[in-house]
């Protein structure tokens, strides 16, 4: 038998057996910090490709709070649409962020589920698109619905769709994914925003062969189901996101008035599952397809 040696367990003098050893090896990592999971959060730039400023929020959240919890959060710019569009209007009045503004098709709750085939929404854009924003020309269409994706083939949503093509506006539509393909057949190339990617779960199979088979399509991913578990990233996602970097943005959808006290956690729950990815992958999401989609400067440093 080999001597003790003095402060050390017989086993480590000796020799441990190889079970012994990999045994306190266990104890050794499980006592380390779990750092192999703890990636810094994303701290850039943010843009809010889905920002309501609806009539019954304008009252709780005037212009100044919001201005601030975007500010908080480090939003430096938002699409804005609104019901009725006055919202819009008023918010983008302030000056600060780098605004986007667009038409919403809806005067009132009525609206929406008639727009498609109402040709008084498409004069009431025409009318909106001649008078402009105080943050300049309108930018796009939407966020509009359609609860019947045969409703794509409304007059008035084609129309629009033609439009938005021919004036090289952007169309943010909350729609199903049979919808999605039917209002870019109707003006192939033109510029889509789907918001949420698909409410309803689409699978990633089927949102990459919708990116693949049209150019103009991007997906903003406020809401949408299995992106996330637990703050990490599902493995499909990751893959999509990485693969499609220039095809994705992120948003608020502030579509009832609480959900602006949510605010500051929404981005803070972006900012988490961003830092998943690669830096210039993250950078895109968050800022960059915004930017080159709208044609925003590079926020300066804060």
């Amino acid at each position: 038998m080999a001597p003790r040696v003095p402060g050390v367990p017989r086993f480590a003098a000796a020799g441990a057996r190889p079970e012994l050893r990999m045994h306190r090896r266990a104890l050794l990592l499980a006592a380390l910090p779990l750092v192999a999971h703890a990636e810094a959060a994303y701290a850039g730039p943010l843009f809010d490709a889905h920002l309501h400023y609806n009539d019954d929020a304008q009252q709780p959240h005037p212009p100044a709070d919001v201005l601030a919890r975007m500010a908080r959060c480090g939003v430096r710019g938002a699409l804005v649409n609104s019901r009725p569009n006055d919202g819009t209007l008023r918010l983008v009045a302030e000056p600060g962020p780098a605004w986007v503004p667009f038409i919403r098709l809806y005067r009132n709750r009525a609206d929406y589920g008639t727009w498609f085939a109402d040709d008084s929404i498409r004069r009431m854009v025409l009318s909106m698109l001649d008078a402009g924003s105080p943050a300049g020309a309108f930018r796009g269409l939407g966020e509009f619905h359609l609860y019947d994706s045969a409703h794509a083939d409304g007059p008035t949503a084609v129309a629009l769709m033609k439009l938005a093509r021919e004036r090289e506006l952007t169309v943010l539509a909350h729609v199903d994914d049979v919808a999605v393909d039917k209002l870019l057949g109707h003006a192939p190339g033109a510029s889509l925003i789907w918001a949420h990617t698909g409410l309803s779960g689409e699978p990633t199979a089927r949102v990459q062969a919708l990116l693949q088979k049209h150019t103009g399509l991007k997906g903003e991913l406020s809401y949408r189901p299995g992106l996330t578990q637990d703050g990490r990233l599902a493995a499909d996602w990751r893959a999509l996101l990485t693969r499609h970097a220039d095809r994705f943005l992120v948003g608020s959808d502030t579509w009832v008035t609480q959900r602006w006290q949510h605010y500051e956690g929404l981005f803070a729950d972006y900012r988490g599952w961003l830092g998943q990815l690669p830096a210039d992958t993250a950078m895109r999401i968050a800022w960059g397809n915004a930017a080159s989609l709208f044609g925003l400067p590079t926020p300066a440093a804060t």
